[in-house]
Order: structure tokens, then C-alpha cells, then sequence
């Protein structure tokens, strides 16, 4: 089983989403009804602008109104849905929002991760689970590329809520017999990602509005990108063998494997647009980050055959061509 593109593995299967109509929340459900799905989705509100909103999928999605904090809601959705398998990827994904308000980043990354496979553990027919780790798991290791060994030590709220989520999914594989497959992705980008303060979008949008780009850090920090299209891929390959052994129960990076800086990454875009010889501001402000993080990719090639597909050239031209059409007047 080298593809979920190439099979009908899912045709027929009830699925579960928290955070559909998040970024990639929004790719993966429509992958999955492109596959034959039936997809539930945990929707806390109708976000206009997300793109499962935009294409109309999300009239094809069981919508379930709820916060991922009521476990009530929960356990009778998996119930009353008969959910074969759930992606949990539902959560506060900001790292300055997670610096401002560590409680309600708590909450949401953690209680709702424990409150959602509890509710799994106690339903019979929920074959598997994938749960939405990151790289900030890891926390600062001294040895780079993360490997999937590391211990996660999260230092920063973003992190600790990541690293935390990380290990109650892993204790609840362990513990209990769970087919759950975690997944630590780098750093996504693509088209529907209107998180602006991040520097692929805010870069891109600055550049179509024919505005200098702004860089928060003084440029050298490194990381690892991967195209949208990429991470769905792996999610839905590791999700089609999660009761398999070598999946069930084990983490999964996914990532280039390739380190760039922030300043290569804008000069990229700025290559693809209109603004050729422009140079990007650099403010040098950011504080509490990791300076250099990217994923050995190794176990999920061994593992499923997953590796990725697009350079970083390849996805930014991908992802320009949506922006455009996006931010178009």
C-alpha cells in the first residue's frame, strides 16, 4: 500500500475530524471525500474564510457544533456516528497566542486531547487514531535532525502543549492497546493558510500587495517547511496501517529533512513574484524561540514508504498561485 491515492480504502468509512475547517483540516477532509469518506466534523464555528467554507466541501461534512472540551459531545458523536477512525487536529495553533494566553493554550492542546481519547477508549468501533503533534514538541535538542527518539522537553507554552499532547497520546497507545499514530509535522505551509503573522503567508501577501516583506527575526533562524499536500499524504499513509506493527502506538515525523533559513525562504518568494530585486525588513524582535528545528523523516519511509514530494520551490510556486487568486481585487 505505497499511496492512499492509489487505493478505496477509505470508500464507505465513517471518519472524525476535530479542526476540519482549519488549514490542514480543510486539505485533509477534502482528500478524504475525494477518497469516498463519510466525514464527520467537529465544527466549533463556520469560519468564513476557511477553505472548506470557500469550496463548499463543508456542506458534504456531518457537521457536529460543539468545543472540543465537552466530552459529552464527544463520546456520543463516536457513538452515534460509528467512527471507524479520528484525526484529531483540533487546537491553538499560534506560538504568540500560546505566549499571551498559556491557560486557554493548555486547555484546548491538552485536556482536549485526553478528554477526546478517553472518549475513544471507551468506543468499540474506532479502529485507529492520528493525533496532530508538531516539531515543538521537541522543544531545543543539542543534535539535529529530530528523531523520533528525542525526548520531548517543551519549554515555552506552545511547546510544553505540544510535548504534553505528544506523550498523553502515547501513554494512552501504551497503556490501553490503542491503534493511535502520532504525527510531529515541520513547519506546513500552502493555499488556505490566512494565518497572516506567519512568514510564508504574510510574505506572500505583503509581495501581491506589492508591500516590502517583513521578517520578525533577524533571518538566520532555520527550519524545515513542508507543502500541505505532503502532510496529507502522510497522514492518510500512516492512517490506512495504524493497526499495523511498526505504526500503532509510535511517532512519525514529517518533514523535508532540509533546513532553510527564514531569509532564504522569503528570498525564495520574492524570486517567484513581481518584486524580483526587492530585499525583505528585518525587525530582529522575536524572543523565546528555538533557533534552528528540523525532522529526520527516516521512520515513516521505512515505516509506510512516505517521503515527500515537493520542493520548497515547487510548493511556494503552488501556493503563490492560490494567493493570487485569493487576494485577488
Amino acid at each position: 500500500m505505497s499511496d492512499a491515492s492509489e487505493t478505496d480504502f477509505w470508500r464507505g468509512r465513517r471518519v472524525f475530524i476535530t479542526g476540519c475547517t482549519g488549514f490542514l483540516g480543510s486539505w485533509l477532509t477534502a482528500a478524504l471525500l475525494e477518497r469516498g469518506a463519510s466525514v464527520v466534523g467537529l465544527v466549533r464555528e463556520r469560519e468564513p474564510e476557511s477553505q472548506l467554507v470557500r469550496n463548499g466541501l463543508i456542506d458534504r461534512v456531518e457537521q457536529v457544533p460543539g468545543e472540543l472540551l465537552d466530552y459529552t459531545l464527544l463520546q456520543r458523536t463516536l457513538i452515534d456516528c460509528a467512527i471507524d477512525t479520528v484525526f484529531h487536529l483540533a487546537g491553538q495553533t499560534i506560538v504568540g497566542v500560546a505566549n499571551r494566553e498559556p491557560v486557554a493554550t493548555f486547555e484546548t492542546n491538552i485536556r482536549g486531547t485526553w478528554l477526546l481519547l478517553e472518549a475513544v477508549r471507551q468506543t468499540p468501533s474506532v479502529r485507529g487514531v492520528i493525533i496532530a503533534s508538531s516539531e515543538k514538541a521537541y522543544g531545543e535538542q543539542l543534535n539535529l535532525p529530530y528523531r523520533e527518539d528525542y525526548p520531548l522537553q517543551g519549554r515555552h507554552p506552545y511547546e510544553v502543549s505540544k510535548s504534553c499532547a505528544d506523550l498523553i497520546a502515547q501513554s494512552f497507545a501504551h497503556t490501553y492497546g490503542l491503534a493511535i499514530a502520532v504525527t510531529r509535522c515541520s513547519n506546513l505551509y500552502g493555499g488556505g493558510d490566512v494565518s497572516w503573522n506567519r512568514l510564508i503567508p504574510g510574505t506572500i501577501r505583503s509581495l501581491l500587495r506589492h508591500e516590502q516583506p517583513v521578517i520578525r527575526s533577524d533571518g538566520s533562524f532555520r527550519r524545515d517547511y513542508l507543502y500541505v499536500a505532503d502532510a496529507v499524504r502522510g497522514y492518510l499513509m500512516l492512517a490506512e496501517r495504524l493497526t499495523e506493527p511498526g505504526v500503532r502506538g509510535e511517532p512519525f515525523n514529517l518533514g523535508s529533512g532540509c533546513p532553510v533559513s527564514a531569509l532564504d525562504v522569503v528570498r525564495t518568494i520574492i524570486a517567484l513574484s513581481e518584486h524580483a530585486d526587492w530585499q525583505p525588513l528585518i525587525l530582529n524582535e522575536v524572543k523565546h524561540e528555538i533557533q534552528d528545528e528540523y525532522l529526520s523523516p527516516r521512520k515513516a519511509l521505512a515505516a509506510v514508504g512516505w517521503e515527500p514530494q515537493y520542493s520548497l520551490a515547487a510548493g511556494l510556486e503552488e501556493a503563490m498561485r492560490w494567493y493570487r487568486a485569493y487576494l485577488r481585487p
